[in-house]
């Protein structure tokens, strides 16, 4: 259930997409998986509280013939009854975090709506069902401890989830926000433009703003606020014979 905390170490039985499992089966059998999983064994039989309960939600959620937009988070929200497995998003019933309230203003303000017109929910599954693979380099919290779980092994899978989709023929649109995500792009040479894939053609559009928090939303060098990222996005999908995300969708 969207929200519940990890009751156990069991990577191999959570569902994912049929096109997803190479990677994470052999991410799986890595020394960086062994490790990682001990790492979480160990905080659960020491009666740590992890989020969310199902860390592969995006996956699960999200195929990867289907990704058109990837937006990149950090970890997941490390409250109760808030994580669901996809970035930025909150469980249903649950207040929106800041960070999110300013990508729903930022969403109204290309929109032309009031900035205060907040949708009923905050959950983004029906981004995630419509090709936006909501991807948190790090995929599990322990509660109460923002990125307590950073640098054990989950960014070696998100990592390669990230070469999978750039490897695609199919035009992706990278939306990365704040730091950690701008060095992310770095580290596997997303850079601001267009950027060529591994495959025989297409090419994918990698854009860079700060983070939707209040801390840094409205700062330079490239604020959040008036990034016009989603605009930008459906155009280049467009273009490119792609329906547009319908961004206002909400799960019902």
């Amino acid at each position: 259930m969207p929200g519940c905390a990890l009751g156990e170490w069991n990577p191999e039985h959570w569902p994912v997409s049929a096109d997803w499992k190479p990677v994470i089966d052999q991410f799986l059998g890595s020394q960086a998986a062994r490790n990682l999983g001990a790492f979480i064994v160990q905080g659960l039989n020491q009666g740590a509280v992890i989020f969310p309960g199902h860390p592969f939600r995006a996956f699960e959620l999200t195929p990867l013939a289907s990704v058109r937009v990837v937006i990149v988070g950090q970890d997941p929200y490390h409250g109760p009854g808030q994580a669901e497995g996809l970035a930025f998003s909150v469980a249903a019933g649950q207040r929106l975090p800041p960070s999110l309230r300013n990508i729903f203003k930022e969403l109204n303000r290309e929109a032309g709506l009031s900035p205060g017109a907040m949708p009923p929910s905050g959950s983004l599954w029906s981004w995630a069902r419509q090709g936006v693979l909501l991807l948190n380099t790090c995929l599990t919290v322990e509660q109460g401890s923002p990125a307590s779980h950073s640098l054990q092994g989950w960014e070696a899978l998100t990592d390669e989830i990230i070469r999978a989709v750039i490897g695609n023929d199919r035009p992706v649109v990278f939306l990365l926000w704040g730091a950690h995500a701008h060095k992310l792009g770095e580290r596997l040479q997303l850079r601001p433009g267009f950027a060529p894939t591994q495959g025989p053609q297409g090419r994918h559009l990698i854009l860079k703003a700060n983070h939707p928090s209040p801390l840094s939303a409205l700062r330079p060098p490239v604020p959040f606020i008036g990034c016009g990222h989603f605009g930008t996005t459906n155009r280049f999908l467009e273009e490119r014979s792609e329906l547009p995300v319908r961004w206002q969708a909400q799960e019902a």
